[in-house]
């Protein structure tokens, strides 16, 4: 074999390296992805250690979640609404990455919550005596332990319309989760994955709802 075979061979493996890394990184960004669970926020339905595959094609798909999903998203830079900010948009507030492509596809410094989609753009969320109320009726969530309440985490995000192009979210650990009582709502382009189901133990194998 002579010096150009070489190369040439070298060269293949070079590419066929290459359009693996980058393969591997569009199924993991917006395909699937596994996780896991890192805090108490989302107890009982999930448990610190569990493990879950992600479904990250809402990212191709730009839909919105649906009420009841479970979804991961970028934390936000400000972890408490004030009262002014609040006044000004019910939103949650980022700040643009210095490398979007490291931060938002190596995601190498990210941090991201896992919450349940609670209201949609355009409803009506009032939260009063330990309950939720959409659009003036009380939301059914059998998902939650049967003593927990719902209070106003911020105190701030407890009657309000939710803004169009996000979504409303909160843990069903309501008394130990940081969510967007906080916060504020989450823009849709934070969100970046919906729940698929949960692969380890082997006996919680199966859908997350």
């Amino acid at each position: 074999m002579n010096i150009n075979e070489e190369l040439k061979n070298i060269l293949e493996w070079v590419i066929c390296i290459i359009i693996a890394v980058v393969l591997g990184l569009w199924i993991r960004y917006y395909i699937m992805t596994p996780t896991q669970v890192q805090s108490v926020s989302m107890k009982p339905t999930l448990i610190e250690g569990q493990r879950l595959i992600l479904n990250r094609t809402i990212r191709l798909t730009h839909k919105l979640p649906e009420r009841g999903d479970i979804i991961t998203f970028e934390a936000p830079t400000e972890d408490y609404l004030t009262e002014a900010e609040f006044k000004e948009s019910p939103t949650a507030r980022y700040e643009e990455p210095e490398n979007k492509f490291v931060h938002n596809v190596l995601e190498i410094g990210k941090v991201s919550y896992i919450k349940r989609v609670i209201a949609l753009p355009g409803e009506h969320v009032k939260i009063q005596n330990g309950k939720v109320y959409i659009n003036g009726e009380e939301l059914e969530e059998d998902y939650l332990s049967s003593s927990v309440r719902t209070e106003a985490e911020g105190g701030l995000l407890v009657d309000f319309t939710v803004p169009e192009g996000t979504v409303f979210a909160m843990g069903d650990n309501r008394g130990e989760s940081h969510d967007c009582r906080a916060f504020g709502c989450i823009p849709q382009d934070k969100i970046e994955s919906i729940v698929l189901f949960r692969f380890w133990p082997f006996d919680k194998f199966g859908k997350v709802e």
